[in-house]
C-alpha cells in the first residue's frame, strides 16, 4: 500500500506581545482626555444655557394676564431701583427680586382703569425698601388709583415709619397680632471713625472751601462728634420731612397732628393693641386673615405681581418719544461693568448725546437718585446736559436724593421736579488725603525713603503729611471748583452768584425747602416731569422710552464673578455696619462733590 503523504500546515506565527504604555504616555493620554472632555462639556453647557436663555426670553414675551377679580400685589420688601432691567435673562440665575420705580408706577397707573384688576394688596413685611421720596411718589399713585373706586389694603409684621406712611392711604391696614408700629419720629445718627484711625496711626487731611462749613463730608474721619453746622442742617431737613409726613398722615388717617406727635414722643402706639386703639392700624390679624378677607369681600382668589403685570401692559407706540435716562447711585468716572449700581459719567453722557441726536426724541427726562461723587464725572455729565439742552427740552426728576454732584448735573435743566421729601442741595466740594506712614512704621514696621528730582516730587505721598505747596495747590483746586459749581447753579437757575453762595456752602435741603429758595421748580414725581417735558416739546401723543446705557446680558453672563463679588460685599455690609460706605470711601477719587454722609432715615 502506498502511504498518502499530507502537506504539512505552515507553522503559526507567534502572537506579537503588546507592551503596556509607559507611565508618562498613560498620564499624557489621560490628561488629553480630561482636557478634551472638559472642552466638550463646556461647549455643550454653553449651548444648553443659550438655549435656555432663548427659551425663557421667548416665554417672557407672552406676558398676557388672564382672569378677572385679580389683586395687584406690591411686595415692598423687595429691593427698589429707579429702573430694573426685568428683560435681562441673567436675572433668572440670581436671587435679586428688584422692582423698578418705573414698573411700580406703570402698574398702579395701568391697574386703575383695568377691569381685570379689583384692587391692590400692599405687602410690607418687616419694612419697606422705599425711601421717603419714593414712598411719597408711590403713595400719591395709590391715592390716584383709589379715585377709581377700587380698594387698597396693606399688611405688615412690623410697620416701620416710612412703611406706615405708605400704608396710611389704604382702606384696610392690617398688622400681625404680635407685631409693632415703629412710630417714634425721625432721627439722624452719624458714625465717626477718628478714634479708630488714631489707634491705627492713620491721619486724614480734610480740605474744603473756607466757607463750606456745612460740607461736613470727611468730618467722620477728622472729628468724634457732629459739628454745629452739620447738626443744624440735619435737624432742619429731618424736621422738614417729619412735619410733611405728619401733615399727610393726619389728613389720610383723620388723626390730629398733635396726637401723632404725642404718640411718637411717648412711644404709646408701638405695641400692636395700642396702635390699633390709636387708629394707626385697623386690624390685628395674620396675613392669611387679610387674604381671606380679600377673597370674601372682593371675590378675588388670585394675585399678580407688579413686575409681571407691568410687562403685560401694552405700551403705546408713537413716532414721537420722550427719552428717560436713569442716574442712580454714587457718581463715578468711566463706564459701567454692569454689576454695580452707580452713576457712570461716560455712560450718562453717551445716553444724553444719543437722545439729543435722535430725531424721534422730542424731549429728555433725567431721573436722578444720587448723593453725588467724583467731580470729574460730574463735570462730564453736566457738560452733556448743557449740550442736550440746546437740542431739545430737558427736565430733571429728582427721586430720594439728588445732592452735590447729583444736583450739579440737574441744575442746568429746563425744569427741576422734586418730591417734598427729596434730599437735595449740598452744593459744595471737598477732598480727603489719607496719611498712613505712621501706621506702616509703628504697627507693621514698614518704613520708606525717598528720592526725587524736585522739591515736591513726593509732596503728595500718603506716607507723610502734605507739603505746604501740595496743600496750597489742593486748596486752590477745591476753591476754584466751588466757584465753578455755584456759577453753574447761578446760570442754570437764573440766580445771582452771591445768592447761590449764601444757600450753598455744602448745605443740604429738602425738596420742599429747595422750592422756596429756587433750587427746584415744582413738586411732583416722574410722571409730573414727563408731562412737563411733553408740554415743553409741544407733543401730546408720545412713547416714553428708556435711553440709559445698559450692559448686554451676555456680557453679564460671561462675567459672573463680579456678581459674586457684589454679593460678598453685600453680606459683609449686613454684618459690618458701614462697610459698603468704607469700601466706597477707600476707592473714591480725591476730589468729591458728595453728601456729607450716607443717609438712612426711617
Amino acid at each position: 500500500m502506498s502511504e498518502e503523504i499530507q502537506n504539512p500546515q505552515p507553522p503559526k506565527k507567534p502572537k506579537k506581545e503588546h507592551k503596556p504604555m509607559g507611565f508618562w504616555k498613560t498620564t499624557l493620554a489621560s490628561m488629553l482626555g480630561v482636557v478634551f472632555a472638559f472642552i466638550i462639556f463646556n461647549i455643550l453647557a454653553f449651548i444648553l444655557m443659550m438655549g435656555m436663555v432663548a427659551a425663557v426670553s421667548s416665554m417672557t414675551k407672552d406676558t398676557a394676564i388672564v382672569g378677572n377679580n385679580l389683586f395687584l400685589k406690591m411686595d415692598m420688601t423687595n429691593t427698589i431701583a429707579e429702573h430694573a432691567d426685568e428683560d435681562d435673562p441673567t436675572s433668572l440665575f440670581s436671587n435679586d427680586d428688584a422692582m423698578g420705580m418705573d414698573d411700580i408706577l406703570a402698574a398702579i397707573n395701568g391697574a386703575r382703569d383695568d377691569s381685570k384688576i379689583s384692587g391692590i394688596y400692599l405687602y410690607l413685611g418687616s419694612g419697606s425698601s422705599a425711601d421717603w421720596a419714593q414712598s411719597e411718589e408711590i403713595r400719591n399713585a395709590l391715592i390716584d388709583f383709589k379715585s377709581s373706586g377700587k380698594p387698597v389694603v396693606a399688611y405688615a409684621d412690623t410697620y416701620t415709619q416710612n412703611a406706615l406712611y405708605l400704608a396710611s392711604v389704604c382702606d384696610r391696614i392690617s398688622l400681625h397680632p404680635a407685631g409693632m408700629v415703629e412710630w417714634r419720629g425721625i432721627g439722624g445718627e452719624v458714625m465717626f471713625y477718628k478714634n479708630l484711625l488714631d489707634k491705627l496711626d492713620v491721619h486724614i487731611d480734610l480740605i474744603r472751601p473756607q466757607n463750606n462749613a456745612y460740607k461736613s463730608a470727611g468730618e467722620t474721619y477728622t472729628m468724634d462728634h457732629m459739628s454745629e453746622a452739620n447738626r443744624e442742617q440735619i435737624r432742619a431737613y429731618i424736621c422738614s420731612i417729619w412735619n410733611h409726613v405728619v401733615e399727610q398722615m393726619a389728613e389720610t388717617r383723620g388723626i390730629p397732628a398733635d396726637s401723632l406727635n404725642a404718640y411718637a414722643d411717648d412711644l404709646s402706639a408701638f405695641i400692636a393693641e395700642d396702635a390699633q386703639a390709636r387708629r394707626l392700624v385697623d386690624n390685628l390679624e395674620f396675613e392669611n386673615g387679610l387674604k381671606t378677607f380679600i377673597k370674601e369681600k372682593y371675590d378675588s382668589k388670585r394675585m399678580v405681581s407688579v413686575t409681571k403685570y407691568a410687562k403685560s401692559i401694552k405700551k403705546k407706540e408713537s413716532k414721537d418719544r420722550i427719552a428717560i435716562i436713569y442716574a442712580e447711585g454714587n457718581v463715578v468716572s468711566g463706564e459701567s461693568d454692569g454689576f454695580r449700581k452707580n452713576v457712570y459719567g461716560d455712560d450718562i453722557a453717551k445716553a444724553l448725546d444719543k437722545a439729543a441726536a435722535d430725531k424721534n426724541v422730542k424731549a429728555i427726562v433725567l431721573r436722578v437718585n444720587s448723593p453725588g461723587g467724583a467731580v470729574t464725572a460730574s463735570e462730564i455729565m453736566t457738560d452733556a446736559v448743557m449740550r442736550a439742552k440746546k437740542e431739545k427740552p430737558l427736565v430733571v426728576s429728582m427721586s430720594g436724593v439728588a445732592a452735590s454732584a447729583g444736583y450739579e448735573i440737574s441744575c442746568n435743566a429746563d425744569c427741576i421736579v422734586a418730591q417734598p421729601t427729596t434730599i437735595t442741595g449740598s452744593i459744595g466740594v471737598f477732598g480727603t488725603i489719607p496719611e498712613i506712614g505712621d501706621f506702616l512704621r509703628n504697627k507693621l514696621g514698614i518704613t520708606t525713603d525717598t528720592v526725587g528730582t524736585n522739591r515736591n516730587s513726593t509732596g503728595l505721598s500718603m506716607m507723610r503729611p502734605l507739603s505746604a505747596d501740595a496743600r496750597a495747590m489742593m486748596q486752590r483746586n477745591i476753591e476754584d471748583f466751588y466757584k465753578t459749581f455755584i456759577g453753574r447753579v447761578a446760570t442754570g437757575r437764573n440766580l445771582k452768584v452771591e445768592f447761590v453762595d449764601s444757600i450753598a456752602r455744602g448745605r443740604v435741603w429738602t425738596g420742599a425747602d429747595a422750592l422756596q429758595i429756587g433750587l427746584v421748580d415744582t413738586l411732583g414725581g416722574l410722571y409730573t416731569a414727563v408731562s412737563i417735558a411733553a408740554d415743553k416739546a409741544g407733543i401730546s401723543d408720545y412713547t416714553v422710552k428708556n435711553y440709559s446705557v445698559e450692559k448686554k446680558w451676555y456680557d453679564k453672563l460671561l462675567n459672573g464673578d463680579k456678581t459674586e463679588e457684589a454679593k460678598l460685599r453685600a453680606r459683609i455690609n449686613a454684618i459690618v455696619p458701614g462697610y459698603e460706605d468704607m469700601y466706597y470711601w477707600a476707592t473714591m477719587e480725591p476730589l468729591q462733590a458728595r453728601l456729607p454722609y450716607s443717609i438712612v432715615i426711617k
